[in-house]
């Protein structure tokens, strides 16, 4: 080990904030270098590609104490850093209704990361903790209500949230497997309750195994999903995650994948090249329109 090696452990042996200063440079220096192509250009490339972030923008960087969430975080302060677009951002944490265990580590993360959250509480989980049909899509319908309104009233005009590639495919199979139609996560929506707030998807491009690959190679741990439905199922078979459709699609591409690494690829970019001339029937703006519309006039093949 080299003196200045040697010099940086006795400090952090003797100050533990440096230690986590010096932990923090590191992480940042991770998205600066090792992972600047596969995580923070991807990030970018979703920003200009679907024009996510606007001069003047306020976003509301909506953190559930995931990996997910909280690299967003960490990318949005990257990307203000370069000050290529002249934004703000703020740091929106709702507490459903965890566990204090939950919680703090929810805030033990955000110091270490250096994100300054504003945390505000819900009682989201008391009230779907009754509800037997699809739980999940009340709650996490309920939660998205309280991010708008709580980021509208601190100024902001868009909330940001933490989907990535992986659940981009998994909703676009989920959505034509189980639900009988052709429909994918956006990377951006205008809110329908809201007026004047917008929903984007910047880590659109950003593959989970890379997400992961960034939060093992700097030790960090962050929250799964921390609701009382799936931490009771947890507790119950630590080694086997919550059952879901979406769990059932992820193991599902897994298998493809391992034949074909193509697949994940092809299910993203099928949602690109839709051929509306070839599909029995669509909607566009709320009408419906059928093959036979334009059959008598359409050209031979």
């Amino acid at each position: 080990m080299c003196d200045t090696s040697k010099k940086e452990q006795r400090q952090e042996n003797a100050d533990p904030a440096y230690a986590d200063r010096n932990r923090l440079k590191h992480i940042e220096a991770s998205l600066r270098t090792k992972y600047k192509h596969k995580i923070f250009n991807k990030f970018v490339q979703a920003i200009c590609d679907f024009d996510l972030v606007r001069p003047d923008d306020k976003i509301a960087v909506c953190i559930s104490g995931g990996k997910d969430s909280m690299l967003m975080a960490k990318l949005f302060q990257e990307l203000k850093r370069r000050n290529k677009i002249p934004f703000e951002v703020k740091f929106l944490s709702m507490n459903p209704g965890y566990t204090e265990r939950n919680r703090q580590q929810i805030e033990h993360n955000a110091a270490l990361l250096n994100i300054p959250i504003f945390f505000f509480n819900t009682k989201v989980f008391d009230a779907v903790s009754h509800v037997e049909q699809n739980p999940c899509y009340l709650c996490a319908k309920m939660r998205r209500g309280f991010l708008y309104r709580y980021a509208q009233e601190a100024g902001c005009n868009k909330i940001a949230l933490g989907h990535h590639f992986n659940d981009i495919i998994e909703t676009s199979l989920m959505s034509m497997i189980y639900g009988g139609e052709i429909r994918t996560m956006m990377p951006k929506v205008k809110s329908a309750n809201w007026t004047g707030m917008e929903l984007i998807r910047p880590m659109y491009y950003v593959r989970e195994d890379d997400i992961k690959n960034w939060r093992d190679e700097n030790h960090l741990e962050f929250l799964q999903c921390a609701c009382r439905f799936t931490e009771q199922i947890a507790d119950a078979n630590p080694d086997d995650p919550a059952p879901s459709k979406r769990q059932e699609i992820k193991h599902l591409i897994a298998r493809l994948s391992a034949e074909n690494p193509q697949v994940p690829d092809n299910i993203f970019h099928a949602m690109e090249n839709v051929n509306l001339s070839v599909v029995l029937k669509y909607k566009l703006n709320g009408t419906l329109h059928n093959v036979l519309d334009t059959y008598d006039n359409a050209k031979q093949d």
